[in-house]
């Protein structure tokens, strides 16, 4: 080969390889350049020696990062002359330049100052020290710890003023959690306060799991929630969920299983005290007694005593300070205390954060979903209130093997039969998805796009077998099905435009101001039919059932939509931190309300002066922090159905002509132009402190709320209207209170941790007003009682009263038949025969006027033990329960053995009085946790291991004799624990949390 061929096959290789051996050149060349970097070892404790996990060590100025382990160690790559930045959540943040000397041992020092962090607050974050509303937040590591049925149940006793109840069971896994902040603030619409999940106004809490949240703030006064509007007159509660970080591929690991026990469960007669009441000769009722030579526990056939729930999150988390992600994967298999009462649910969350366009746009997104699958059949009230009256000598099963349930006119049924010849399952797919830009524009001015989507689906299955009650008696035999759906669908357009700037070092200013528009849809569809003469199919074939053609089947549906546009803005400044001031003003329209009231103006004011940073102040070393706060701010509340202004036609009745049937239509509802939103102003007045270098730490508030405009449904003449009732707006309701909040750190050293924290709170409401110059309403009734007996409503709220008031008949003792006696208003006394409705009187009150809560945390080495005691004080409870089965003309039904003792006089019909009333005070050992966290000092695969038993509801201390005194304390129906007995349970959880 010549030398002219070499050299044109070495050429041909140089120019067909370059690529591969520049990019081998290149990748040799940065590995060679990091390898000059020092490898550096570090140990990070805090101030008693105590190695810290999980701290975020960073190259200043660079991408690349890393955490420590659980002894506290570290390595990263880094030269000599950087500086390592070092962060962690409840420590101060750290820098310090890299010397030849290594390695590095480094303390943390403990944030103790709490108005350094930094507060979620309505469209962005503030530090709490420039704070000047009522506002509190929660983060993660002190919620309440065990398993929860809901994302608020974290924070249960933790805000004051803030009622947490769940109606239905308190742990019943298919029911919702009722809450209300500083007491009711309507009598038609929501006293829910507003639930914004990452920035999403009206989120589901159902797509949140618990180890999910970063933190739970409660906006409480009219000032804070000003800035949401129409939405906010019942308070904002602004959830934050976990967001990725820069630094090393992390992953965790949370499970826990749970069990529930009865806590409390009403007592019966068993079948030999049955048999022995039948046979006593001075029983009056004995012949409507039978002995069926049996003995049955019909409520304890309903408890489910092997029920297991079992939860369980995995989440992956990482990436740079410019671009990061979170990642998480849950299920859980929730189980009540009572059969054939469950959910089962599986979903997701991915948050993703990046930085680009040299560090000048800001993405972030956010995707949740949640798939929910839920038997409903069982947990039902009517099924334990069943259960109870049933005859303990009557078998379940009839000697055919059929079930026992006798077919006679009334409503009494065979609970277990029912449980087992009837099917009812829900089925629900939530899916929610937001994006957010922000974009640096210049120095201290950004602008932000926001939107989201959340879509709710919801599917039911019901079906009634052939041989059940239900379908002999109802449908002459045939079995019955129906199925509902439902779509909910909410889209959210939000742009923001933020300002923040420092003018001659000591002036401060934040300002934001920004549009907002959302659409919501709601459509659903309900069909049922029965005479199935198989019950093969149950209700996946509505059309196999005969009665379609007989007319007997129903179909029906609905669709509605409304619209909320709102433009807002809000002013912060301060002075050196000294003086700060905020304004805010929300400008709202709601398709909601009437053609001349479609828009309405939402200001809100307040004001901060923190006395510390004052001269006068600064030789006084005990007080570490004081600021005075007060606000006021005017919301709304919107939270109606849609159309209520407007005539909008119903369907009527058919008629023939000519052969043909004809649907005729009529105005269902009168149109009101003039309908427009509550309006709740509210003062408040408040100081936040800290004493003795922070260790104690707390805020008091006073406040003053009064909303106006309540909406309502009135009579009205027809005519000039065409129907007799008018949904308008009048009327006053007005709600006073003060709240406590502190948190004490005992003891804090190298081994030992010792905190205590306390919630109070007082409240006092008054319907000032019901009534105008056009409408007019003397009082207003709820809590109607059944039969037997015309026992009326047990609560009537008059103009210049009370919420939640009981009224009925006053107990004047018995005769000597055992008849009741009452009060009549002269002061003399009669029978209930002889009792006229002028005789009755104010007889208790429902609403707890007092709430507190006090908590314990210890540490010692890696030992955590953490107790929660919970109480609400000065309030009755109307006890329904013994008022009907507690008395023995109840029998032949089983009765309440307290008939025979404590109600042994009685020998009368029921009747409602107060001597059923009682004091509901109580408290509740909420919570007790003991946990143990494991070291792995040589592990390169466990980042940290906890361990934790926790028992939940665990005592009740309460002078209350019926199943629990913590009845749903919302709204006007307050106070009464109905005729229902889902019981109380105490729940025991074992759970793991463990980081890779």
């Amino acid at each position: 080969m010549s030398n002219s061929s070499n050299k044109l096959s070495w050429l041909l290789l140089l120019v067909l390889g370059f690529p591969s051996w520049a990019h081998s050149y290149e990748l040799s060349y940065r590995t060679f350049a990091y390898d000059l970097q020092q490898l550096v070892d570090g140990n990070i404790k805090d101030a008693h020696g105590k190695p810290l996990a999980g701290v975020t060590v960073q190259v200043k100025g660079k991408d690349h990062s890393t955490r420590t382990d659980a002894s506290g160690n570290f390595r990263i790559n880094a030269n000599t002359g950087e500086t390592l930045l070092l962060t962690m959540i409840g420590y101060k943040k750290q820098e310090f330049l890299l010397s030849e000397n290594g390695p590095y041992k480094v303390t943390l020092i403990e944030s103790t100052d709490v108005l350094e962090e930094v507060v979620v607050v309505g469209y962005g974050t503030q530090k709490r020290a420039n704070v000047t509303s009522a506002v509190t937040q929660v983060a993660a590591k002190d919620m309440n710890q065990g398993g929860v049925r809901s994302p608020l149940d974290l924070i249960r006793g933790r805000v004051a003023g803030l009622s947490i109840t769940r109606s239905g069971g308190n742990n019943n896994p298919n029911w919702d959690t009722n809450i209300q902040l500083r007491g009711a603030t309507t009598l038609s619409g929501t006293n829910q306060p507003l639930i914004v999940i990452d920035g999403i106004p009206g989120g589901s809490l159902n797509l949140v799991q618990q180890d999910d949240i970063e933190s739970i703030t409660v906006l409480k006064d009219g000032s804070a929630a000003a800035i949401y509007g129409t939405r906010a007159n019942a308070g904002v509660v602004l959830i934050t969920t976990k967001k990725g970080k820069a630094g090393a591929g992390q992953f965790d690991y949370s499970s826990y299983f749970a069990h529930d026990e009865v806590l409390r469960r009403p007592h019966m007669l068993t079948a030999q005290q049955y048999r022995d009441l039948k046979n006593d000769p001075t029983n009056k009722n004995a012949n409507k007694m039978n002995d069926e030579g049996d003995e049955v526990d019909y409520f304890d056939l309903l408890l489910n005593k092997g029920n297991v729930t079992h939860y369980h999150n995995l989440s992956a988390s990482g990436g740079t300070e410019k671009s990061n992600y979170r990642l998480s994967g849950s299920y859980s298999n929730n189980e009540g205390i009572a059969v054939a009462n469950s959910n089962t649910q599986y979903g997701g969350r991915l948050s993703i954060n990046h930085t680009g366009l040299k560090d000048r746009l800001h993405l972030q997104s956010n995707l949740a979903t949640n798939i929910r699958s839920q038997n409903l059949l069982g947990g039902q009230a009517a099924d334990f209130e069943q259960a109870i009256q049933q005859n303990p000598t009557q078998p379940v099963f009839n000697a055919d093997g059929t079930y026992n349930d006798l077919l006679v006119a009334g409503s009494y049924y065979n609970p277990i039969a029912r449980l087992n010849q009837e099917t009812n399952k829900g089925e629900r797919t939530l899916f929610s998805g937001d994006a957010k830009a922000t974009v640096d524009i210049t120095s201290g001015l950004t602008a932000t796009v926001f939107g989201s989507i959340v879509r709710n689906s919801y599917q039911e299955d019901e079906y009634r077998m052939l041989a059940s009650r239900s379908s002999i008696v109802s449908y002459r035999g045939g079995g019955y099905a129906r199925k509902y759906s439902a779509l909910t669908d909410t889209k959210t357009l939000e742009a923001t435009i933020n300002y923040g700037k420092t003018f001659y070092e000591n002036h401060n200013i934040d300002a934001i101001v920004g549009y907002s528009y959302q659409k919501g849809q709601y459509n659903n569809m309900e069909e049922s039919n029965s005479g199935f003469l198989t019950d093969a199919n149950q209700a996946d074939n509505l059309g196999a059932g005969t009665d379609l053609k007989s007319g007997l089947a129903s179909m029906g549906s609905k669709r509605n939509n409304n619209k909320l546009v709102a433009f807002f803005g809000r002013l912060n400044y301060d002075y050196r931190g000294l003086y700060m001031v905020s304004f805010i003003l929300r400008h709202e329209g709601s398709s909601r309300f009437g053609a001349n009231h479609k828009w309405g103006n939402f200001p809100a004011a307040s004001l901060g002066w923190n006395i510390k940073k004052e001269s006068f102040m600064e030789d006084i070393a005990s007080i570490d922090q004081f600021k005075l706060r007060v606000g006021y701010g005017v919301t709304g509340n919107q939270d109606i159905d849609n159309y209520l202004s407007l005539v909008t036609l119903g369907t009527g009745g058919q008629y023939l002509n000519n052969g043909t049937w004809f649907q005729t239509f009529g105005p269902d509802k009168n149109p009101n132009p003039d309908l427009r939103w509550e309006k709740k102003s509210e003062l408040n007045v408040g100081a936040d402190f800290g004493l003795w270098s922070s260790r104690l730490n707390g805020s008091i508030d006073w406040y003053q709320r009064r909303t106006t405009d309540l909406l309502g449904s009135y009579s009205t003449q027809v005519p000039p209207f065409v129907l007799s009732t008018l949904f308008t707006n009048v009327g006053e309701l007005r709600n006073s209170g003060l709240e406590l909040a502190l948190n004490y750190q005992i003891m804090r050293d190298r081994d030992w941790k010792w905190d205590m924290s306390f919630t109070g709170s007082y409240q006092k409401n008054t319907l000032a007003s019901l009534s105008d110059d056009v409408f007019k309403a003397s009082y207003l009734e709820s809590v109607s009682l059944p039969a037997p007996g015309s026992l009326g409503n047990a609560i009537r709220t008059i103009e210049g009263g009370p919420l939640g008031t009981y009224y009925g008949k006053r107990f004047a003792g018995f005769n000597d038949e055992g008849q009741w006696l009452f009060y009549k208003a002269d002061g003399s006394t009669a029978r209930a025969d002889q009792m006229v409705e002028e005789d009755k009187a104010f007889i208790g009150n429902g609403v707890p006027k007092y709430m507190a809560a006090l908590g314990a945390n210890v540490s010692y080495k890696s030992w955590d033990l953490s107790v929660f005691l919970r109480g609400k004080f000065d309030f009755d409870v109307l006890n329904t329960q013994d008022l009907y089965f507690a008395n023995k003309s109840w029998l032949g039904n089983n009765i309440l053995s307290s008939a025979l003792d404590k109600y042994a006089q009685l020998n009368d019909a029921p009747q409602y009085s107060d001597y059923y009333l009682q004091k509901g005070d109580f408290v509740k050992l909420d919570n007790i946790t003991l946990g143990y966290r494991f070291k792995f000092p040589s592990s390169s695969a466990i980042r940290n291991l906890r361990v934790y038993a926790s028992g939940q509801n665990l005592a009740l201390i309460s002078g209350y004799t019926g199943l629990d005194p913590e009845q749903n304390d919302t709204g006007l129906s307050t106070g009464v624990q109905g005729r229902g007995f889902y019981p109380s349970t105490r729940t025991f959880t074992f759970g793991v949390n463990v980081g890779f």
